[in-house]
């Protein structure tokens, strides 16, 4: 093993090893929040008015188009993860140059089709006149470098199921001082407004790419071997990862079509509470993601155990992501809440946009922990082989639930305000995280990891017929 790399699989240091490996992930994760604010804040203070509305509207199309093709990456972090629990080296060259196949073919795909198509969502979202033209402009230039998004997306997953979480931190904070240098540059110096911030971001995704490619060919005595040459679809690595990145994908499709259904109700209520909207779900988004990281830690340990033969690990891996996820929302909420009037402050500007702010704020973040229970039994079911199921009962669950909410609940005049709005998350997640808990529990009760190595689902179907 490289000394970079942490032991997944040590029963005795799991939680530890846990720990050394969601830190990194979760100041990436918080690092990429705070050039996402930077941008906003930046915009807001020195573009044009209303331009915090106007980037605040495209996250959900680019969570609907982006995220649904990146849940690949969770096939392979998943596959990767099982490669290197199980000491199968070959086979894990082979799921990295697969990875990376595919986040080059995924990303001109997707660039091409959002750049071409999000003005027609955003007519569709009922985005309000005077901040349309704004987004359309942001949401083409932003496209143009999702390609490198996704090679630097697939790239960390791979990193990460080995273990080693720093490099893609470092990766990260290197690519955000340049944009966020960049966003002085462009917005104060240059005057160029959305279309500035847009420029710096697909600049910055660049350098993230370019950064994980060259480490990925020069890293050498590790897990896996990454050579340019050897780039194609292997036809089982193909059919594996989709089949566990797939679902993850369709589920991530459902959850950001919903919250698209939801901000076109947002629309509804202005362009005052859609900028306080953004600057909420913003700070929320620091929240998320520490949460979000203990969760896909939770995987990728998981997977590791899964491919080493560990059954006692899995669950004991489940247990410490939830008790670090308390840890983090506890202590990130109690901050926000305190300093919320504040942070508000730095995104808008006007008293109506800080109270629909707030209203959001209280409704999502007091129950906030919620969502990470969730997320972390669906990334548990996926880790253990099973996909489809955490994207079914998240579909219904989840987002079903919210799509009911928009269109028969939001209209009655009483419910017609954000704060109601908003409410109907943590609804979602009550619902959610108990079905994906009790699916969880019963799946992983039937694992055996005994006697048959090639197939420990099948396993579990023998090992009954024999005590029959």
């Amino acid at each position: 093993m490289n000394v970079k790399e942490i032991d997944m699989t040590s029963g005795n240091k799991l939680f530890k090893s846990m720990c050394l490996f969601i830190a990194p992930l979760m100041f990436t994760g918080i690092l990429q929040l705070l050039y996402t604010a930077s941008d906003l804040i930046i915009c807001g203070l020195f573009g044009p008015s209303n331009s915090t509305a106007a980037i605040s509207e495209t996250n959900p199309l680019v969570n609907l188009i982006v995220n649904t093709f990146l849940g690949l990456a969770t096939g392979s972090n998943v596959l990767m993860a099982q490669c290197y629990g199980a000491n199968d080296r070959q086979r894990g060259e082979r799921v990295v140059c697969t990875s990376m196949a595919m986040s080059l073919v995924l990303g001109v795909a997707v660039g091409v089709f959002g750049a071409v198509c999000s003005k027609y969502f955003l007519i569709w979202m009922q985005t309000p006149d005077d901040i349309i033209d704004f987004s359309a402009e942001y949401l083409a230039i932003y496209f143009i470098g999702v390609p490198f998004t996704m090679i630097y997306n697939f790239g960390s997953s791979l990193l990460r199921a080995v273990g080693d979480t720093r490099k893609p931190f470092y990766f990260l904070t290197a690519s955000g001082i340049i944009n966020v240098l960049l966003n002085l540059l462009f917005v104060i110096v240059f005057r160029l407004g959305v279309a500035g911030v847009a420029i710096c971001t697909s600049i910055s995704q660049f350098c993230a790419a370019a950064m994980v490619i060259v480490y990925m060919l020069k890293k050498r005595n590790s897990f896996f071997s990454f050579k340019l040459h050897k780039i194609r679809f292997y036809a089982k690595e193909t059919g594996e990862i989709t089949k566990i990145g797939l679902p993850a994908g369709i589920q991530s499709f459902i959850f950001s079509l919903s919250n698209l259904m939801i901000m076109s109700s947002i629309n509804s209520l202005g362009t005052e509470v859609l900028g306080g909207n953004g600057a909420s779900s913003s700070l929320e988004g620091f929240v998320y993601t520490a949460m979000e990281s203990c969760a896909q830690g939770a995987m990728t340990f998981a997977s590791a155990n899964y491919g080493a033969r560990n059954k006692a690990n899995i669950v004991r891996v489940m247990r410490y992501a939830l008790i670090l996820i308390v840890i983090v929302w506890a202590v990130l909420s109690a901050i926000i809440l305190l300093l919320a009037r504040q942070l508000l402050g730095l995104y808008v500007s006007t008293e109506a946009a800080a109270n629909a702010g707030l209203q959001r704020l209280f409704a999502i973040l007091l129950t906030y922990f919620l969502c990470g229970f969730m997320d972390t039994f669906a990334y548990c079911l996926r880790a253990i082989g099973y996909s489809l199921l955490p994207a079914i009962v998240s579909a219904v669950g989840a987002c079903g639930f919210r799509l009911i909410w928009v269109f028969f609940i939001f209209p009655i005049p009483f419910f017609n305000n954000l704060l109601w709005l908003a409410l109907s998350y943590p609804i979602s997640w009550v619902i959610t995280g108990t079905v994906q808990a009790v699916c969880f529990f019963a799946l992983y009760g039937r694992l055996r990891f005994d006697k048959y190595a090639e197939n420990p689902r099948a396993e579990s179907t023998l090992h009954r017929e024999e005590r029959a």
